[in-house]
């Protein structure tokens, strides 16, 4: 038991990376360390870790034992070197980004981001000399033409948030290197089960755990993977310093819970995704739906050769617009009115007026999605249950 190195299949790693119970009293889980600080046997043994010259843990917005489990197991399963784990997505974001950028620095982002992550790079990074141009990087001539002498960082999220654009990463990552720029893969709707963006030439993976990776809506936190150099300069710069955005042991404890089921969840989630997508497109209410499984997606080849299944979000826009989406949205009785995704629950969000708020209407308008777009993320269950939710909205929708 002591020796796991022999476990390779992703769900056993998923269980087991990074922990033997024998060196933890046999506690079948990652105790859960209650701790704000460490205590040092020496004053030499303190000096010593301060100074990085032995391994060992100081206080908790640095490090914490059960927190390393959680970190261990990340990047095993991202196939990265070392991992940080956060208190949010946005965290594990502003952690790679203050760390690595300056004034004068540029940055070259893909037109359809998260918003939270677009506000940042458009409303805030100009604040302290950090611009950012937005480019559709599912043109790879498109990013040569962005990338300048001062751009530092190219950044995207595939399949993207919330219009489901997928970006080739190994072509990204292909011109990333001829130009010596770092490539910053968003990895949060598909997870390491479904893709690995570092596999394909990225840098820098990031997450938002609280979704699919924790999967229960019941915890923050995000994560970082990356080679190690790099990790330790996010973990000692851009948390310890800058933004202070550590994981609790607690949260780390549920998001290693829900790394056990991640496969299980994520199987799920794809299959009844894939039927629904094929269904909502039959639906006389409904315009278009992206979902890169569909042959309508313009990229569902290149989404078959870098993921693994094609995820469990979807996009749709409604014949009747902005206001149809309205009814819709009010009319759904099984799915649930809220941001966030990769729940257990199906959850129904409008972007424009909720997660992508902070993109004015010809900002929308520019960056690929449309004020009646609707975004599902597909909960865990029964497809019937799911499909005959929708239809009914979709029918008074449709009827409106």
């Amino acid at each position: 038991m002591s020796d796991r190195s022999h476990f390779r299949g992703f769900s056993t790693r998923a269980i087991h990376h990074g922990y033997d119970p024998l060196a933890h009293h046999g506690a079948l889980n990652p105790p859960v360390h209650l701790t704000s600080t460490f205590v040092f046997d020496s004053v030499a043994t303190g000096a010593a870790r301060f100074a990085g010259t032995e391994e060992g843990y100081i206080y908790g917005r640095v490090g914490n034992p059960t927190v390393t489990v959680l970190e261990k197991r990340l990047a095993d399963l991202e196939g990265g070197e070392a991992g940080l784990a956060t208190s949010s997505g946005m965290g594990a974001i502003t952690a790679v980004l203050w760390t690595l950028l300056g004034a004068g620095d540029e940055v070259v982002a893909d037109r359809t981001l998260y918003g939270c992550t677009f506000g940042l790079l458009e409303h805030h990074m100009p604040k302290f000399g950090v611009t950012t141009r937005f480019a559709d990087l599912t043109e790879i001539e498109t990013l040569r033409a962005a990338i300048g002498p001062k751009t530092r960082l190219v950044i995207t999220e595939t399949p993207s948030n919330p219009n489901m654009r997928v970006v080739d990463i190994a072509a990204v990552a292909e011109v990333c290197r001829a130009a010596g720029v770092m490539l910053v893969v968003d990895n949060t709707y598909c997870t390491p089960y479904l893709q690995r963006p570092l596999e394909l030439g990225a840098d820098i993976v990031v997450h938002s755990a609280t979704k699919y990776l924790g999967g229960h809506g019941d915890l923050l936190a995000g994560a970082v993977i990356a080679s190690k150099e790099l990790v330790d300069r996010f973990r000692f710069v851009g948390v310890k310093e800058l933004n202070g955005a550590c994981i609790s042991a607690f949260d780390a404890f549920l998001v290693l819970r829900g790394l056990k089921t991640l496969a299980l969840r994520m199987d799920r989630h794809c299959a009844t995704a894939s039927r629904l997508a094929a269904e909502l497109e039959a639906h006389p209410a409904v315009a278009r739906v992206h979902y890169p499984g569909l042959d309508s997606h313009p990229q569902k080849a290149l989404a078959a050769r870098q993921m693994r299944a094609m995820g469990g979000m979807i996009a749709l826009e409604l014949k009747g617009g902005l206001e149809a989406g309205r009814v819709f949205m009010d009319a759904v009785e099984l799915a649930t009115r809220a941001v966030s995704l990769g729940d257990a629950e199906t959850l129904v969000q409008h972007p424009a007026s909720m997660t992508h708020s902070t993109y004015a209407p010809e900002e929308r308008a520019k960056h690929g999605f449309t004020d009646g777009l609707v975004r599902l993320s597909v909960g865990l269950e029964d497809h019937d249950d799911i499909r005959d939710d929708l239809f009914r909205a979709l029918d008074r929708a449709g009827a409106g």
